[in-house]
């Protein structure tokens, strides 16, 4: 273990932000001293020892090479664009540029921003990432409808693409809606708020998926406190309702979901379709099996009515059906996951409900006693997807299998190879 240097503040400049960067990866990710990076990288130990202190800007080649060998995946990298831009923006910002060429000069530096304020998944902030943000984000703003097709896209982003790119994309747009509510009326700031709710939602939902947990139950509140403010009284159930089921996948305790749940129905007056579908689920995941069996059958009944799809799409009929193969995967009903997780999977094209009722029938089968076969089906499932795409929700999935194998077979040979598959981190944000 490398002996931990004196801080840096991440706060001084956006070079010492770099410097951060680099000893946090240095430290705390990979243990490695400063003369062992040196040599691996191929720099001088002294002029690192400046670098990330903040006090000589290293020339990009270098940086390349120390995000080579840290494994930072382009993230250090990343930081130095952002130094240098922020450095070029300072000096010639606003001196003859005509209103197009200062817009895409926006554009460009909130992608930077927005690489830059996602190292707070690292435990890395700065106060440059915010000067940036101020800087850049002159007047952005949109209409309603506009901020409305923002939400479905991010949505969407969600399902199809790896959740470090949404969480960059949502943090510009983030951004520029707190920035347009400063200088709107009151009845608009209240529009403005439904929206704010609906993109942090989406926004705690792909932190979720990044493992970032402590990050995404304070945009839970974000989400919760913005929602409450719009008035929208269908957006606040819904908000809460996505927090209670998300909160399943490694966040809270199943026993403290289902308080989630609970305090949602005291507003609603009365269950709904989603709740009941994070509380069979938490059931199942406390082992109370009977009790699931009976929120499955409520559920299902009032589902017969018809499942109404929420206007920005976070809530879907597949939904009810992927519950329906959670519980009795965990109740090693078989035939009957089997089945809800086709219904599942003719409904969606999202990669992580597919992946998900995949783990499922492999759970299944470890419950019935099918360890070998049950552990390895649930490896290949894993094993199949890219990296980037290996959320906390799908690797979560896993660990409930791994649960599931008894105590007298936790030593056997396929299960610490799923083991393996398991201690694979989801892919952090750049």
């Amino acid at each position: 273990m490398p002996r931990v240097s004196n801080p840096v503040s991440p706060n001084a400049s956006a070079w010492h932000l770099l410097g951060a960067a680099i000893r946090h990866w240095r430290e705390q990710v990979r243990c490695l001293s400063q003369r062992d990076l040196a040599k691996a990288a191929l720099v001088d130990q002294g002029e690192l020892s400046r670098w990330e202190r903040g006090l000589v800007r290293p020339h990009i080649d270098h940086v390349k090479a120390i995000d080579d060998v840290l494994g930072a995946d382009g993230q250090i990298t990343a930081i130095h664009t952002l130094a240098t831009e922020l450095d070029r923006l300072h000096t010639q910002v606003g001196k003859g540029k005509t209103t197009e060429e200062n817009a895409t000069e926006r554009r460009k530096l909130l992608h930077l921003a927005a690489a830059g304020a996602a190292l707070g998944a690292l435990g890395i902030s700065g106060e440059p990432v915010r000067q940036l943000l101020d800087l850049s984000l002159d007047h952005d703003f949109r209409t309603l409808e506009e901020w409305d097709l923002a939400c479905v896209d991010h949505l969407h982003a969600l399902r199809t693409r790896p959740p470090r790119q949404v969480v960059a994309d949502l943090v510009i747009d983030l951004m520029t809606v707190r920035r347009q509510m400063t200088a709107s009326a009151p009845a608009e700031v209240t529009a403005l708020q439904r929206v704010t709710a609906a993109l942090s939602t989406v926004h705690a939902n792909a932190l979720t998926r990044l493992g970032d947990h402590g990050a995404a139950i304070r945009w839970w509140h974000t989400a919760r406190h913005a929602a409450d403010l719009s008035g929208d009284f269908q957006l606040r159930l819904l908000v809460r309702g996505e927090e209670a089921g998300h909160g399943l996948y490694g966040q809270r305790d199943p026993a403290t979901v289902l308080r989630l749940v609970h305090s949602a129905e005291q507003i609603a007056g009365k269950s709904s379709v989603d709740l009941l579908t994070t509380r069979a689920k938490a059931l199942t995941l406390l082992g109370r099996n009977d009790e699931a069996r009976e929120t499955l059958d409520a559920l299902l009944r009032l589902a017969q009515g018809g499942v109404t799809a929420d206007p920005l799409g976070f809530w879907r009929e597949n939904q009810v059906y992927f519950a329906e193969s959670w519980v009795h995967a965990g109740a090693g009903n078989e035939a009957a996951a089997d089945k809800a997780g086709s219904r599942v999977a003719g409904f969606t094209s999202d990669y992580q409900y597919r992946a998900n009722v995949a783990l499922h029938g492999a759970w299944c089968t470890v419950v019935r006693g099918g360890t070998d076969e049950g552990v390895r089906r649930a490896a290949a499932t894993i094993d199949a997807l890219q990296p980037a795409y290996r959320s906390t929700h799908i690797l979560e999935t896993g660990r409930t299998i791994l649960r599931a194998v008894p105590l007298d077979q936790q030593d056997r040979p396929a299960v610490g190879e799923f083991r393996e598959v398991l201690s694979v981190e989801p892919a952090r944000s750049v």
